[in-house]
């Protein structure tokens, strides 16, 4: 079966939402119909322990983490997932963003 459209999550510090919205929307991510920059968001808490070699934007070497974060959603086309994760990945302020996309059935 060929996926015509996908969800896209990504976890993001609150500072960076609109940054990151406004990225998106401008590549064509998040439109629906006759609207466009369509997303949701929920507060989450984020977990991570940074190891030997990384750079992190917030915490420290070795020491587990954790900080308020926000769950950005949306539905894109199957063709700009790769420009989509690309996008993400120069306007997110971290070393590693979580960037989950899941192929829609509708």
């Amino acid at each position: 079966m060929d996926y015509i459209h996908c969800k896209l999550e990504v976890f993001v510090p609150k500072e960076y939402v609109g940054k990151i919205v406004a990225a998106l929307g401008e590549i064509g991510v998040g439109k629906i119909g006759n609207y466009d920059h369509c997303f949701s968001t929920s507060e989450v808490t984020g977990y991570w322990r940074p190891l030997a070699g990384a750079e992190p934007f917030l915490g420290e070497l070795g020491t587990l983490s954790s900080a308020p974060e926000v769950k950005l959603e949306t539905r894109l086309e199957a063709t700009l997932v790769d420009l989509a994760v690309e996008t993400i990945e120069r306007v997110h302020p971290y070393e590693e963003p979580v960037i989950n996309v899941f192929p829609l059935l509708y």
